[in-house]
């Protein structure tokens, strides 16, 4: 019986990259990714001792892996910065517009530099 491969070996070391790019982000939040190998990379996500974790998804493509982490990694940072106040009711996008612009740029920039180190082109 021939085993199906979902994630070619390519996008396996591109989502390695991804991974490794994000690394400083996962001991701050309650994330976990792990390379499950022929069905590429999967993200755990909530994890509590009664149920294990409460959320995954499977990755078989890098540049997805990278706008989700991305946008993980923004929301995680919009809402340390407005954690406490009324601004946590709003949606991260509110958020976002509602910063100055120059933090604005600083929270762009790191789209950039997560980027680079993971070797996505943007």
């Amino acid at each position: 019986m021939k085993r199906e491969r979902y994630i070619t070996d390519e996008e396996r070391e591109k989502c390695k990259k991804v991974v490794e790019a994000y690394t400083e982000f996962y001991d701050l939040e309650d994330i976990f990714i792990t390379d499950t190998g022929r069905y590429g990379y999967v993200k755990l996500l909530y994890y509590t001792v009664f149920n294990g974790f409460e959320s995954m998804k499977t990755y078989t493509d890098s540049k997805m892996l990278f706008d989700d982490l991305w946008s993980d990694w923004l929301d995680y940072q919009l809402y340390e910065m407005v954690s406490g106040t009324l601004m946590a009711e709003l949606s991260c996008e509110e958020i976002f517009e509602s910063l100055p612009p120059d933090i604005q740029e600083e929270l762009i920039g790191k789209h950039s530099y997560f980027a680079e180190r993971a070797g996505i082109k943007i």
